[in-house]
């Protein structure tokens, strides 16, 4: 009985000697609600007042002011059971759970010797936000008072309307670089900002690719000013070839390949044609070199290729026009000769389908497939019009037969005139 006494006894004292560590325990808890309630209430009434919502809103990161709002009492309650966190080690500590304290007392101390960091790298963040966004404005605001726009279009040769040239058109050339100029400007923020967190095995892999796009803005910038010389120049010189030769005398061949198109089938201009073609070679050239400017083996391969390539698509291009211009010379010959356009259009697009299967040829494309195509229909065509000729035509041919008879016996009889 004694010792059963005595258990009670000891308990009873236990648990008050406890009462002071449960009522400190207490107090802590009392103590952190209020702070993290006032935390909470300094971090968002305050700036609510400061209009911190308004700028939120101005700056693009927040929709509405309500939004603006809602996100502020977010990061509000953040605040709020970051305090309570604070507390829990000195309360675990109070109640003697130094066991439980432990852990939570490391990582509080790593969180808060982290917090630097995080808040100097958002204070990076968001101070190169704005400065980028200044920027932005400002380059937006001097190419689109320079008209940098309809410049781009003369040289392109493009017509824009006024609604489409307007600075709140995000597809005008001045947002463009507006917006290219933004990104340059908050790529080194980014990368100064993850090297201020010091978390190696994640600033390390974005900072070396960063690094890399930083180091290749200038080689993009000389690939572009190529890109944009070379349609200056290409321009310039296919204008002038057309116009050099149109006063050779070149219209008079493009109006006799018009002469016996019908007015619903597409005109030659050949002068236009050649000033394109040498306008086409001209920027081919300036891209495949702005390609090998940014010195990537990619597409250092795909602009060897392309120069590798053009002799074929040159030869090409020149079987096809001599093959379109010697159809519609001999073309306009027969029809005018026979006075029949049947004949002439026979002769025409026959000449056109073996150029085109000749330009085919040149361009290596499917050789095998395209030489047996083009076999297959002169033989059919053969057979089709031996069969159609023979079996159906008797009549037809006997007539042209004689026809060809009277008229060779008719030249015949004609007195000549004893010149060879």
């Amino acid at each position: 009985m004694n010792q059963f006494t005595g258990a009670f006894r000891d308990m009873g004292t236990t648990i008050v000697n406890f009462i002071p560590n449960v009522i400190g325990a207490i107090l802590l808890l009392l103590v952190a609600w209020l702070v993290a309630t006032l935390v909470r209430a300094i971090f968002t009434k305050g700036l609510k007042k400061a209009g911190a919502p308004k700028a939120m809103v101005k700056g693009h990161m927040a929709k509405t002011q309500e939004d603006a709002d809602s996100k502020l009492d977010s990061i509000g309650k953040i605040f709020y059971y970051l305090v309570f966190i604070l507390f829990i080690p000195s309360v675990f500590d109070q109640l003697n759970m130094r066991a439980v304290a432990a852990p939570i007392s490391n990582m509080m101390d790593k969180l808060l010797a982290f917090l630097p960091n995080l808040l100097m790298a958002a204070i990076i963040l968001i101070l190169g936000y704005f400065v980028a966004k200044f920027v932005k404005n400002l380059v937006a605001t001097i190419l689109t008072t320079i008209n940098i726009d309809k410049w781009f279009n003369k040289l392109t040769n493009k017509t824009g309307t006024p609604e489409k040239m307007s600075p709140s058109n995000k597809n005008t050339l001045a947002n463009v670089l507006a917006n290219v100029v933004f990104v340059l400007v908050l790529i080194p923020i980014v990368t100064v900002a993850l090297e201020t967190l010091n978390i190696d095995s994640i600033s390390r892999p974005i900072t070396a690719m960063l690094n890399q796009v930083l180091n290749m803005i200038p080689n993009i910038f000389v690939a572009i000013i190529l890109i944009l010389v070379g349609i200056a120049i290409g321009k310039f010189v296919g204008d002038l070839l057309s116009s050099l030769l149109k006063g050779t005398g070149l219209d008079n061949l493009s109006r006799s390949l018009n002469s016996g198109s019908r007015p619903n089938m597409p005109t030659f201009d050949i002068a236009a044609i050649i000033g394109k073609v040498v306008q086409i070679l001209i920027i081919v050239f300036f891209t495949v070199e702005a390609l090998n400017v940014l010195q990537l083996d990619v597409l250092n391969n795909i602009g060897t290729s392309i120069i590798s390539y053009l002799p074929n698509v040159l030869s090409a291009l020149i079987i096809l026009g001599l093959g379109i211009v010697g159809a519609n010379l001999l073309g306009n010959y027969v029809q005018r000769a026979s006075g029949n356009r049947m004949y002439g259009a026979i002769v025409k697009y026959a000449i056109i389908i073996m150029a085109i299967f000749m330009t085919l040829d040149q361009l290596n494309f499917a050789t095998n497939i395209v030489n047996l195509a083009f076999l297959f229909i002169i033989a059919g065509l053969a057979v089709a019009f031996a069969i159609a000729f023979g079996i159906g035509g008797r009549d037809f041919a006997k007539r042209q037969l004689d026809k060809f008879e009277a008229k060779a016996q008719e030249e015949d009889k004609k007195p000549t005139d004893g010149n060879l």
